[in-house]
């Protein structure tokens, strides 16, 4: 136990993001997580930003039901803030649908002008309630409304100023901030298609086993698709430990101290019985919550856990993950790992991506010890998949990450995750042992070494797809991209 808990998951980083990643959980959407990100607000910096994303793969043009949060779920946001790995701040948001006439199919019976489900002709509405708890104290707020979905310009003109900016509430009796909760396009980028095709990677696909020809540029499988997003910004004083270092939230330089640093989680829980009825309608929900989706570190359950565990995971919180009966066995030596020699045998080296002889590869453990973060020494902190952030980090601008993943001062994937951050390309360069001494000591412009080949420089170990500008981030909160309206969906096949 004590050689695990040095282990730690040493290989959350190999990871991307989680759309449809275990067995269950792919039959149940609007409970599946998707991604989580938390970075530090551009505008005000004293304030942080968490995203928690679930109902992947949502597809805009999908009436007359439209997608909406499960009023039977309970979504959650963790926060550990000293370094436990276990909650000290929980937020809950529980949704309530209402039909305002139910004598139509429609959505909607006419153009909605009105925000906040004040407009007569919205048909189908939902408010959710927010509970913040922090140890014994509990507070919650109510009423607070969704937008409807984007439907198209007839039935939901000037989408974003009208309908979804003025569902931003302020979280006036439950610690301070703000939160959104709606529809969203999803931020992330990743050629699906691509990768679950026996790891493909379009820009080096010559060099795999089964080389095929064709364009090197990376198709995004998320193009043109939306999420629902659960978006809070918070004073980071308010996440903060009691007697947390104060320069944690007035620095301009990152502190090397772990009361600097909170970690996150979110999750959906759903309730133990369900009862069907035989005449049709809601369905009738009773028992203890149990929780049925996490997501912390993105992509762990999606690629790292075997098959016959996912669903096991899911249940799990991070402070089990390596119990008795935890998964360290198969952390410990990730399977991809293993494959990246055998399915690129001129570009990925062996002794770089696998365990070494005396246990598991120090990099990565080093990112999820807080290394990454900017910490050092007794500062240092039990691994776990969660995304932590060093709250003091300086905010910078751009959409990835600087190559200096150790370097303690990057505002970005893995300290924390952007709406931008390229993970999928970090995640790949990580895992190949772009940080391992082995491969040029971490300088991602060396060719990659003792391959017997002419070399591939570490820029080229990606999937080929990045950020998509033509739905560009919101300048302000809650920052996520306008969704795709159904109208303006374009066919999946031209």
């Amino acid at each position: 136990m004590a050689a695990l808990a040095t282990i730690g998951l040493s290989s959350a980083p190999v990871t991307a993001s989680s759309h449809r990643e275990a067995p269950l959980i792919s039959q149940d959407p609007v409970a599946d997580n998707t991604d989580v990100y938390m970075f530090r607000d551009k505008d005000n910096p004293a304030m942080v930003n968490i995203v928690a994303n679930y109902i992947g793969l949502e597809q805009p043009a999908s009436g007359p039901n439209f997608q909406r949060f499960g009023d039977d779920v309970l979504y959650e946001i963790h926060i550990d803030n000293n370094g436990d790995v276990v909650d000290d701040i929980t937020y809950q948001f529980r949704f309530r649908t209402a039909l305002n006439n139910p004598d139509t199919f429609l959505f909607n019976t006419g153009r909605i002008d009105q925000p906040n489900n004040a407009d007569p002709d919205q048909n189908i509405r939902q408010v959710y309630s927010v509970r913040r708890l922090a140890g014994a104290t509990s507070t919650m707020q109510s009423d607070l409304p969704t937008p409807p979905v984007n439907i198209g310009p007839r039935s939901t003109p000037n989408y974003e100023a009208a309908l979804a900016a003025p569902a931003v509430q302020n979280l006036t009796t439950t610690g301070g901030g703000n939160v959104f909760a709606g529809q969203r396009k999803d931020p992330f980028f990743v050629d699906l298609g691509s990768i679950f095709d026996l790891g493909a990677l379009r820009p080096i696909q010559d060099n795999h086993l089964i080389p095929t020809p064709g364009s090197t540029d990376g198709v995004d499988g998320l193009d043109m698709l939306n999420v629902h997003s659960i978006v809070l910004q918070l004073p980071i004083t308010s996440v903060l430990a009691p007697g947390a270092n104060a320069a944690c939230a007035t620095s301009d330089e990152t502190v090397d101290d772990k009361s600097c640093v909170i970690g996150v989680y979110a999750s959906s829980s759903r309730q133990r019985v369900k009862v069907l009825s035989p005449a049709g309608g809601v369905p009738r929900t009773a028992g203890r919550w149990t929780q049925v989706s996490r997501l912390g570190f993105p992509l762990v359950n999606e690629v790292l856990i075997p098959l016959g565990e996912k669903d096991r995971w899911n249940s799990r919180d991070p402070k089990d993950d390596l119990a008795d009966d935890g998964f360290a066995a198969h952390i410990v030596d990730p399977e991809l790992a293993d494959l990246l020699p055998v399915l690129y045998p001129g570009v990925f080296n062996a002794n770089g991506t696998r365990r070494t002889p005396d246990g598991p590869r120090a990099d990565i453990v080093a990112i999820l010890s807080g290394q990454a973060q900017g910490l050092t020494g007794d500062n240092l902190l039990p691994p776990a998949d969660l995304l932590r952030l060093n709250v003091s980090t300086p905010v910078t601008e751009g959409a990835e990450s600087p190559n200096g993943l150790l370097g303690g001062n990057a505002d970005g994937f893995p300290n924390g995750r952007r709406l931008g951050d390229d993970v999928v390309d970090i995640a790949i360069q990580v895992v190949a042992g772009v940080l391992h001494p082995d491969f040029g000591n971490g300088n991602p412009a060396n060719p990659i070494p003792g391959t017997g080949s002419p070399g591939v420089p570490y820029s080229a170990l990606q999937d080929g797809v990045g950020f998509d500008t033509e739905q560009p981030l919101l300048d302000d909160f809650p920052y996520v991209p306008t969704p795709i309206s159904g109208y303006n969906q374009p066919p999946t096949n031209p």
